[in-house]
């Protein structure tokens, strides 16, 4: 299966401070996975992991601190991004606009994006429908009312009614607020789609019909997605392929079942004991002790000893690899041949 996705390798560091005091946080580092087409990724992790800064990084949204410094992003097998020696300021900025154009031209077409909290998303002071119809005549040769038409179309996709494009953002409720951000993203037929905590604030009942209508929509068009989320129950039900990240690294990467079924890192284990379960033996909710680590000076070794039951001494001093514990299930853990083991003699 072809690749639509290729991450290799990438750094993102921020600069935070002043020019004559400032600091490097490396958000993201050293991220390796790709995503195949068709196929539905979740990025789970705590606030700060640098899961939205590696998906951001994918459709060029950056703040103007933010750099890729090392390694590249794959569209299609092309170089969308990739680091830039900024030494020579005249090349740099020459290849900066070279990398800007080739975005440009895949951002919202190619790659389109369901923001966090669609509450906010939306210009309050125009008609949802005229916000979508804009998107669309800026990425497309089509005629306004062709657009208009799409929206209808797309409303109808999405359970709304039709006649509701000509309303304002503050005449939807959240539920619709969000599903009308699916329809934006939908609006260009893309390829790939990134929903960054596309159910935040909504209740426990539209979160299941937002989940199910993505879930829906990526089978009916063949879409690749990337969902980022703090909640890990939430990749269970629409994704096939997990990575697990912390401290801007990716620990666990693999098929949702099979890290589901015997997760080998202990932040994975974590992250689970810390949801409940409607199936199975009632059990103690399992909090992780401390807190994520500060990106500007990260641990040495394993970033996540300081937390961890398992640490020893060689976790505090290297760090460990990645590697593959059954197929397609990787892990960067000094002990996680020892912790599958344990999960497999559990069953």
């Amino acid at each position: 299966m072809d690749n639509i996705v290729e991450i290799e390798h990438l750094k993102v560091y921020f600069e935070v401070g002043t020019a004559k005091s400032y600091s490097v946080v490396k958000a993201v580092d050293d991220v390796t996975y790709s995503l195949a087409k068709g196929e539905a990724m979740g990025l789970v992790g705590e606030s700060g992991c640098g899961k939205t800064t590696t998906a951001y990084s994918i459709i060029g949204l950056l703040p103007d601190n933010g750099k890729i410094v090392g390694g590249q992003i794959k569209f299609n097998g092309a170089i969308l991004s990739k680091a830039i020696d900024r030494k020579n300021k005249k090349i740099a900025k020459s290849e900066l606009k070279e990398q800007e154009n080739r975005l440009r031209k895949v951002r919202w077409k190619d790659i389109s994006i369901i923001f966090q909290s669609a509450m906010n998303a939306f210009n309050p002071v125009m008609r949802i429908g005229d916000q979508i119809v804009e998107a669309i005549l800026a990425h497309e040769n089509v005629t306004k009312l062709a657009a208009r038409e799409r929206v209808f179309e797309l409303f109808s996709m999405v359970g709304i009614e039709p006649r509701r494009a000509d309303e304002f953002p503050h005449e939807f409720s959240g539920g619709m607020k969000q599903r009308a951000m699916i329809a934006m993203a939908l609006a260009c037929k893309p390829q790939l789609i990134i929903a960054d905590e596309p159910t935040t604030a909504l209740d426990v009942i539209m979160q299941d019909r937002i989940l199910k209508e993505l879930k829906d929509l990526r089978k009916k068009f063949n879409l690749s997605m990337i969902l980022i989320t703090h909640d890990i129950s939430v990749v269970a039900e629409t994704a096939n392929k997990i990575a697990v990240m912390y401290a801007g690294k990716i620990v666990e990467l693999g098929d949702i079942r099979k890290i589901f079924k015997k997760p080998s890192h202990p932040y994975t284990i974590g992250l689970m004991n810390a949801f409940p379960s409607i199936v199975g033996t009632k059990q103690r909710l399992e909090s992780i002790p401390g807190s994520p680590p500060d990106l500007v000076n990260p641990p040495t070794g394993c970033r996540f000893h300081p937390r961890c039951k398992y640490a020893k001494e060689v976790c505090k001093d290297l760090e460990p690899q990645m590697i593959m514990v059954e197929d397609n299930h990787y892990v960067a853990c000094h002990f996680a041949n020892d912790i599958f083991q344990q999960q497999k003699e559990g069953d």
